[in-house]
């Protein structure tokens, strides 16, 4: 079982609750996964910080959140959006040892992404760190937004932060966590006001093999790395970070 041991917010920015904590990754099978990175600079594989809100069947939502050290400068320019800079991140795992131990977990379930950003700088992450792209299941929630609100074009956008104020959105944006649980909620807000749901149901198998594999194409080892996370504030239960309805 992959996990998540050492869960670490690493230096507080000030915006939630960081608390140490041990967890394992959830074997449970979810509706789907909204994910979010952050980067250090204008390089897309400069992942900094990644999120996950695990939606429910029930709705649901665990968050999970992660730093990580993308060996590459922070520009000033995004540390002024994110808040993130090298002293957050000193001593954090690298993508290249997190991304393998997630893996198994993405690949089983649709994942959300809020615009194509965050799949793109996946991509280029796994080329910079030499594993194979992975074959997984996307479905970009502003398609959904745009689908629900349509009235929200050139009327504030289909952004996180207007659909922030026009649904009444409780998030800290910019936060890798914060911002997948937003788009979780987007979607989740999108299929009530249309009356259906918009992303397709998880296979069995998943859309991807579940283990990341290296340029060449040999098996890549698996990691278990101590990751530095953010356990996001909130009342009721951490389990493991934020759980959310």
């Amino acid at each position: 079982m992959a996990q998540f041991p050492d869960l670490f917010a690493g230096p507080s920015s000030g915006r939630s609750a960081s608390l140490p904590l041990t967890a394992a990754l959830p074997e449970e099978t979810f509706r789907f996964i909204a994910l979010d990175v952050e980067t250090s600079c204008s390089d897309s594989a400069s992942i900094c910080q990644i999120g996950l809100a695990c939606v429910r069947f029930d709705a649901s939502i665990v968050t999970l959140s992660s730093y990580l050290d993308p060996e590459m400068p922070f520009s000033s320019f995004n540390t002024r959006i994110h808040g993130i800079k090298a002293a957050t991140v000193r001593g954090a795992p690298l993508f290249g040892q997190l991304f393998p131990a997630i893996l198994p977990l993405l690949a089983r379930h649709p994942l959300v992404q809020h615009s194509s950003f965050d799949r793109r700088a996946i991509l280029a992450a796994c080329a910079h760190h030499g594993l194979a792209a992975p074959a997984l299941d996307w479905t970009d929630s502003v398609t959904i937004a745009r689908r629900a609100w349509p009235e929200l074009k050139g009327n504030g956008g289909h952004g996180l932060g207007n659909l922030k104020q026009v649904l009444d959105l409780s998030f800290d944006h910019h936060d890798a966590g914060e911002d997948a649980r937003a788009a979780a909620m987007v979607v989740l807000r999108a299929e009530a006001h249309l009356g259906k749901a918009m992303i397709p149901a998880p296979s069995k198998t998943g859309s991807g093999a579940g283990t990341a594999t290296g340029a060449s194409g040999g098996r890549t080892r698996q990691f278990r790395p101590s990751l530095h996370s953010r356990a996001m504030s909130g009342a009721g239960p951490l389990s493991p970070a934020r759980q959310s309805d």
